[in-house]
Order: structure tokens, then sequence, then C-alpha cells
């Protein structure tokens, strides 16, 4: 069978939709229901969960009481000792669980930002979310000396107030990707300066309170942040999911996404507000990881190679990325334990520098 290939395609090269209609399936359900499944999207979506299982295992089993992988595994089922039992189940379970939701948050919410902006720089963690959640909660320990469930409240509400900003400023006969991420910055450059200030103005014990808050860590981790987070995520997450089709549609342009039947202003006020919500919450239950965001979506659609927002691999790959980032903070330099968020920045901005490197060679920046 002959392939003809478009007028100026260069030889050898794989067009994207040859590589998207070798690897999707359709499938027929005795209901007459057709659906397409993409084969490798599904096989990278099973490969990082598996990963996700091996990392949350060795990370469960470390610590000044270290427990073997399958002394782990047999407590989790409900075999372990009595101490096996408090260590994992009270001590250092809900840390991991943490992680792989924030994680999963952050991933979902990055996906579905820089689907809607069409850019790669459309991240919460550039565009002001994670900025505006954190001046929410710095107003709180910094104004009003709240305790740790205040400042998750006062991080949420921030980061939804920006969001509702951010979104009518950039607002003009509808949301072009580009004046989004522009305002977005100028937004973040803002709410830095308002951080930096909150911090001058506080003393000493609400400015150290606020610097380790500020750094994003999974360290002292419990329930009372398992339960709220699971419930927004398993809300949230799901609802994001729910709009992938029509998500991919807007990546194509408003014009195109109308033809084929997309509410457009609709579909993205709830996108939106589904992401800003799920960052706002990631935020408030680790404190501000950065980078995860912005670099999640963008590993996930390299695995898959397949267009359009790739939100489950985004949000496995996010939980990944968190849980190797706590490992290293936690294993890589002897006695002396990181924050995670420090970890994630320094290899998010490694990544942004290459990633601009990379946009401007391409021409697109």
């Amino acid at each position: 069978m002959s392939t003809t290939k478009p007028p100026g395609e260069r030889p050898g090269r794989t067009d994207a939709r040859t590589v998207t209609r070798a690897t999707t399936r359709a499938v027929r359900t005795p209901g007459g229901l057709s659906l397409r499944l993409d084969v490798r999207s599904g096989l990278v979506v099973l490969l990082l969960l598996a990963a996700l299982c091996a990392m949350s295992v060795i990370l469960i089993g470390r610590g000044d009481f270290p427990m073997a992988p399958g002394d782990v595994i047999a407590t989790l089922l409900g075999n372990g000792t009595a101490a096996q039992e408090f260590i994992v189940q009270d001590l250092r379970l809900p840390r991991i669980l943490v992680g792989l939701l924030v994680g999963a948050a952050l991933g979902v919410g990055g996906a579905v930002f820089q689907s809607i902006s069409r850019n790669p720089l459309g991240s919460p963690d550039v565009i002001g979310f994670g900025q505006g959640a954190t001046v929410g909660a710095l107003t709180v320990i910094v104004v009003f000396q709240g305790g740790s469930a205040a400042v998750a409240g006062g991080a949420v509400v921030g980061g939804l107030l920006t969001g509702a900003g951010i979104y009518l400023l950039a607002w003009k006969r509808g949301v072009h990707g580009y004046r989004l991420v522009l305002v977005g910055i100028g937004v973040a450059a803002m709410l830095t300066a308002v951080n930096h200030y909150l911090i001058t103005k506080a003393s000493l014990v609400d400015a150290t309170r606020a610097v380790l808050w500020m750094t994003g860590s999974l360290d002292g981790r419990d329930w009372a942040q398992v339960w709220p987070l699971l419930a927004v995520c398993a809300v949230l997450i799901p609802l994001a999911l729910g709009h992938g089709r029509p998500l991919r549609m807007l990546e194509m342009g408003d014009d195109a996404a109308y033809a084929l039947g997309v509410r457009v202003e609709r579909t993205r006020l709830v996108l939106m507000g589904a992401a800003v919500l799920l960052v706002s919450v990631a935020t408030a239950a680790a404190g501000p990881i950065t980078f995860v965001a912005l670099s999640a979506p963008q590993l996930a659609r390299r695995l898959t190679r397949s267009p359009g927002p790739n939100l489950g691999p985004a949000a496995a790959m996010g939980a990944l990325l968190l849980l190797v980032a706590d490992w290293a903070a936690t294993s890589a330099f002897g006695d002396r334990q990181l924050p995670a968020g420090v970890v994630t920045g320094v290899l998010g901005g490694c990544y942004l520098l290459w990633l601009l490197v990379t946009e401007r060679k391409a021409g697109r920046i």
C-alpha cells in the first residue's frame, strides 16, 4: 500500500497524523457505542502507574525504621506487626498519598492551562496561580496568625481570586492564549512582590513559618491533608478528563471548536475553574511545589507522542515527578534532607531554560 505525502514534506519525516492512526484503535461495544483507544497512551499510563507503585513502596520503606518492600506490601494488606502498622498507616502512607494527589492535581492543572493557552509556557507556575495561592496563605500567616486549616483555606481563596482576576484581565472577545500568558506573567510578578512585602512585615516567628511553607514540602503531612485533597481530586480530575475531547478541539482554535459543536466559553470556563481549584488545593496541602505543572504535561506528551492535552498521562507523570523529587530530597544529600519543592524548583528551572531555547529555535517565541 503506497502512501502519498503532502507537497513540501521532507522524505523520512513522520507525520503526527500517521503516528496517531498507527497507535489508535477503534473499539465497538455490544450496545453499538464506538470508542477510540490510544494504545500507546494507555501503555504509557500503565507503565507510569507501575513506576508509581514501586516508588511508593520504596518511599514507605525508607526512614529511621527501614522496612523491606515485602514487609511494606504485607503491612498495606493488613498482615504487618503492630509497630509496622503504626509506622506505615499513621506516619508514612499519608505523606505518600498527599504526594500522589498533589502531583496528579498539578499535572492535570498544568495540562489544562497549556492546552487552553496553546502554549507550553502556559503553566500555573508561570502565569501566577501558584503565587496567588501563596499570597492567600501568607496573608493568613502574617496578618491573622492563623492555624494550618486557616492557611490552607487562605491558599485556596487566594488561588481562586487570582484565577478570576487573570481571566477577567485577559478577556477581550474571548481569552487568547498569548494574552493569557502575558497577563499571567505580569500578575505573577506583582504577586511575588506582595509575598516579599508580607515577609518583611512579619515577625521573626511568622516569617520563619512563612518561608518554610513557601519552600513546598511533604514533611509532616497526615490524614488531615489527605481527605480534603482526595475529595477535590475525586470530583475535579474526572471532570477534566470528561472534557478531554472538547479541550482537544479548543487547541485547534475557537472558530474550529465552534464549528465542531463545542460551547467554547462554557467549556473554557469550566476547565479553567477546575484547574485553578486543583492547583490551589494542591498548594494548600503541600505548599507551592514549583514546575511540576509545567514539566509533567510536556514529558507526558513526549512519551505518548499523541496530540491533545493527554490529561491521564499528565496526572500520572505529575505524581511520579513529585515522588521522585521527594525521594531525591530525602536521600541524595546524606543526613541533610531538603524539601521536595527545592528539588522540583532546581530541576524545573533547568527544564524551563531548555524549553525556552527549544521554542526559540523552532521560531515559536
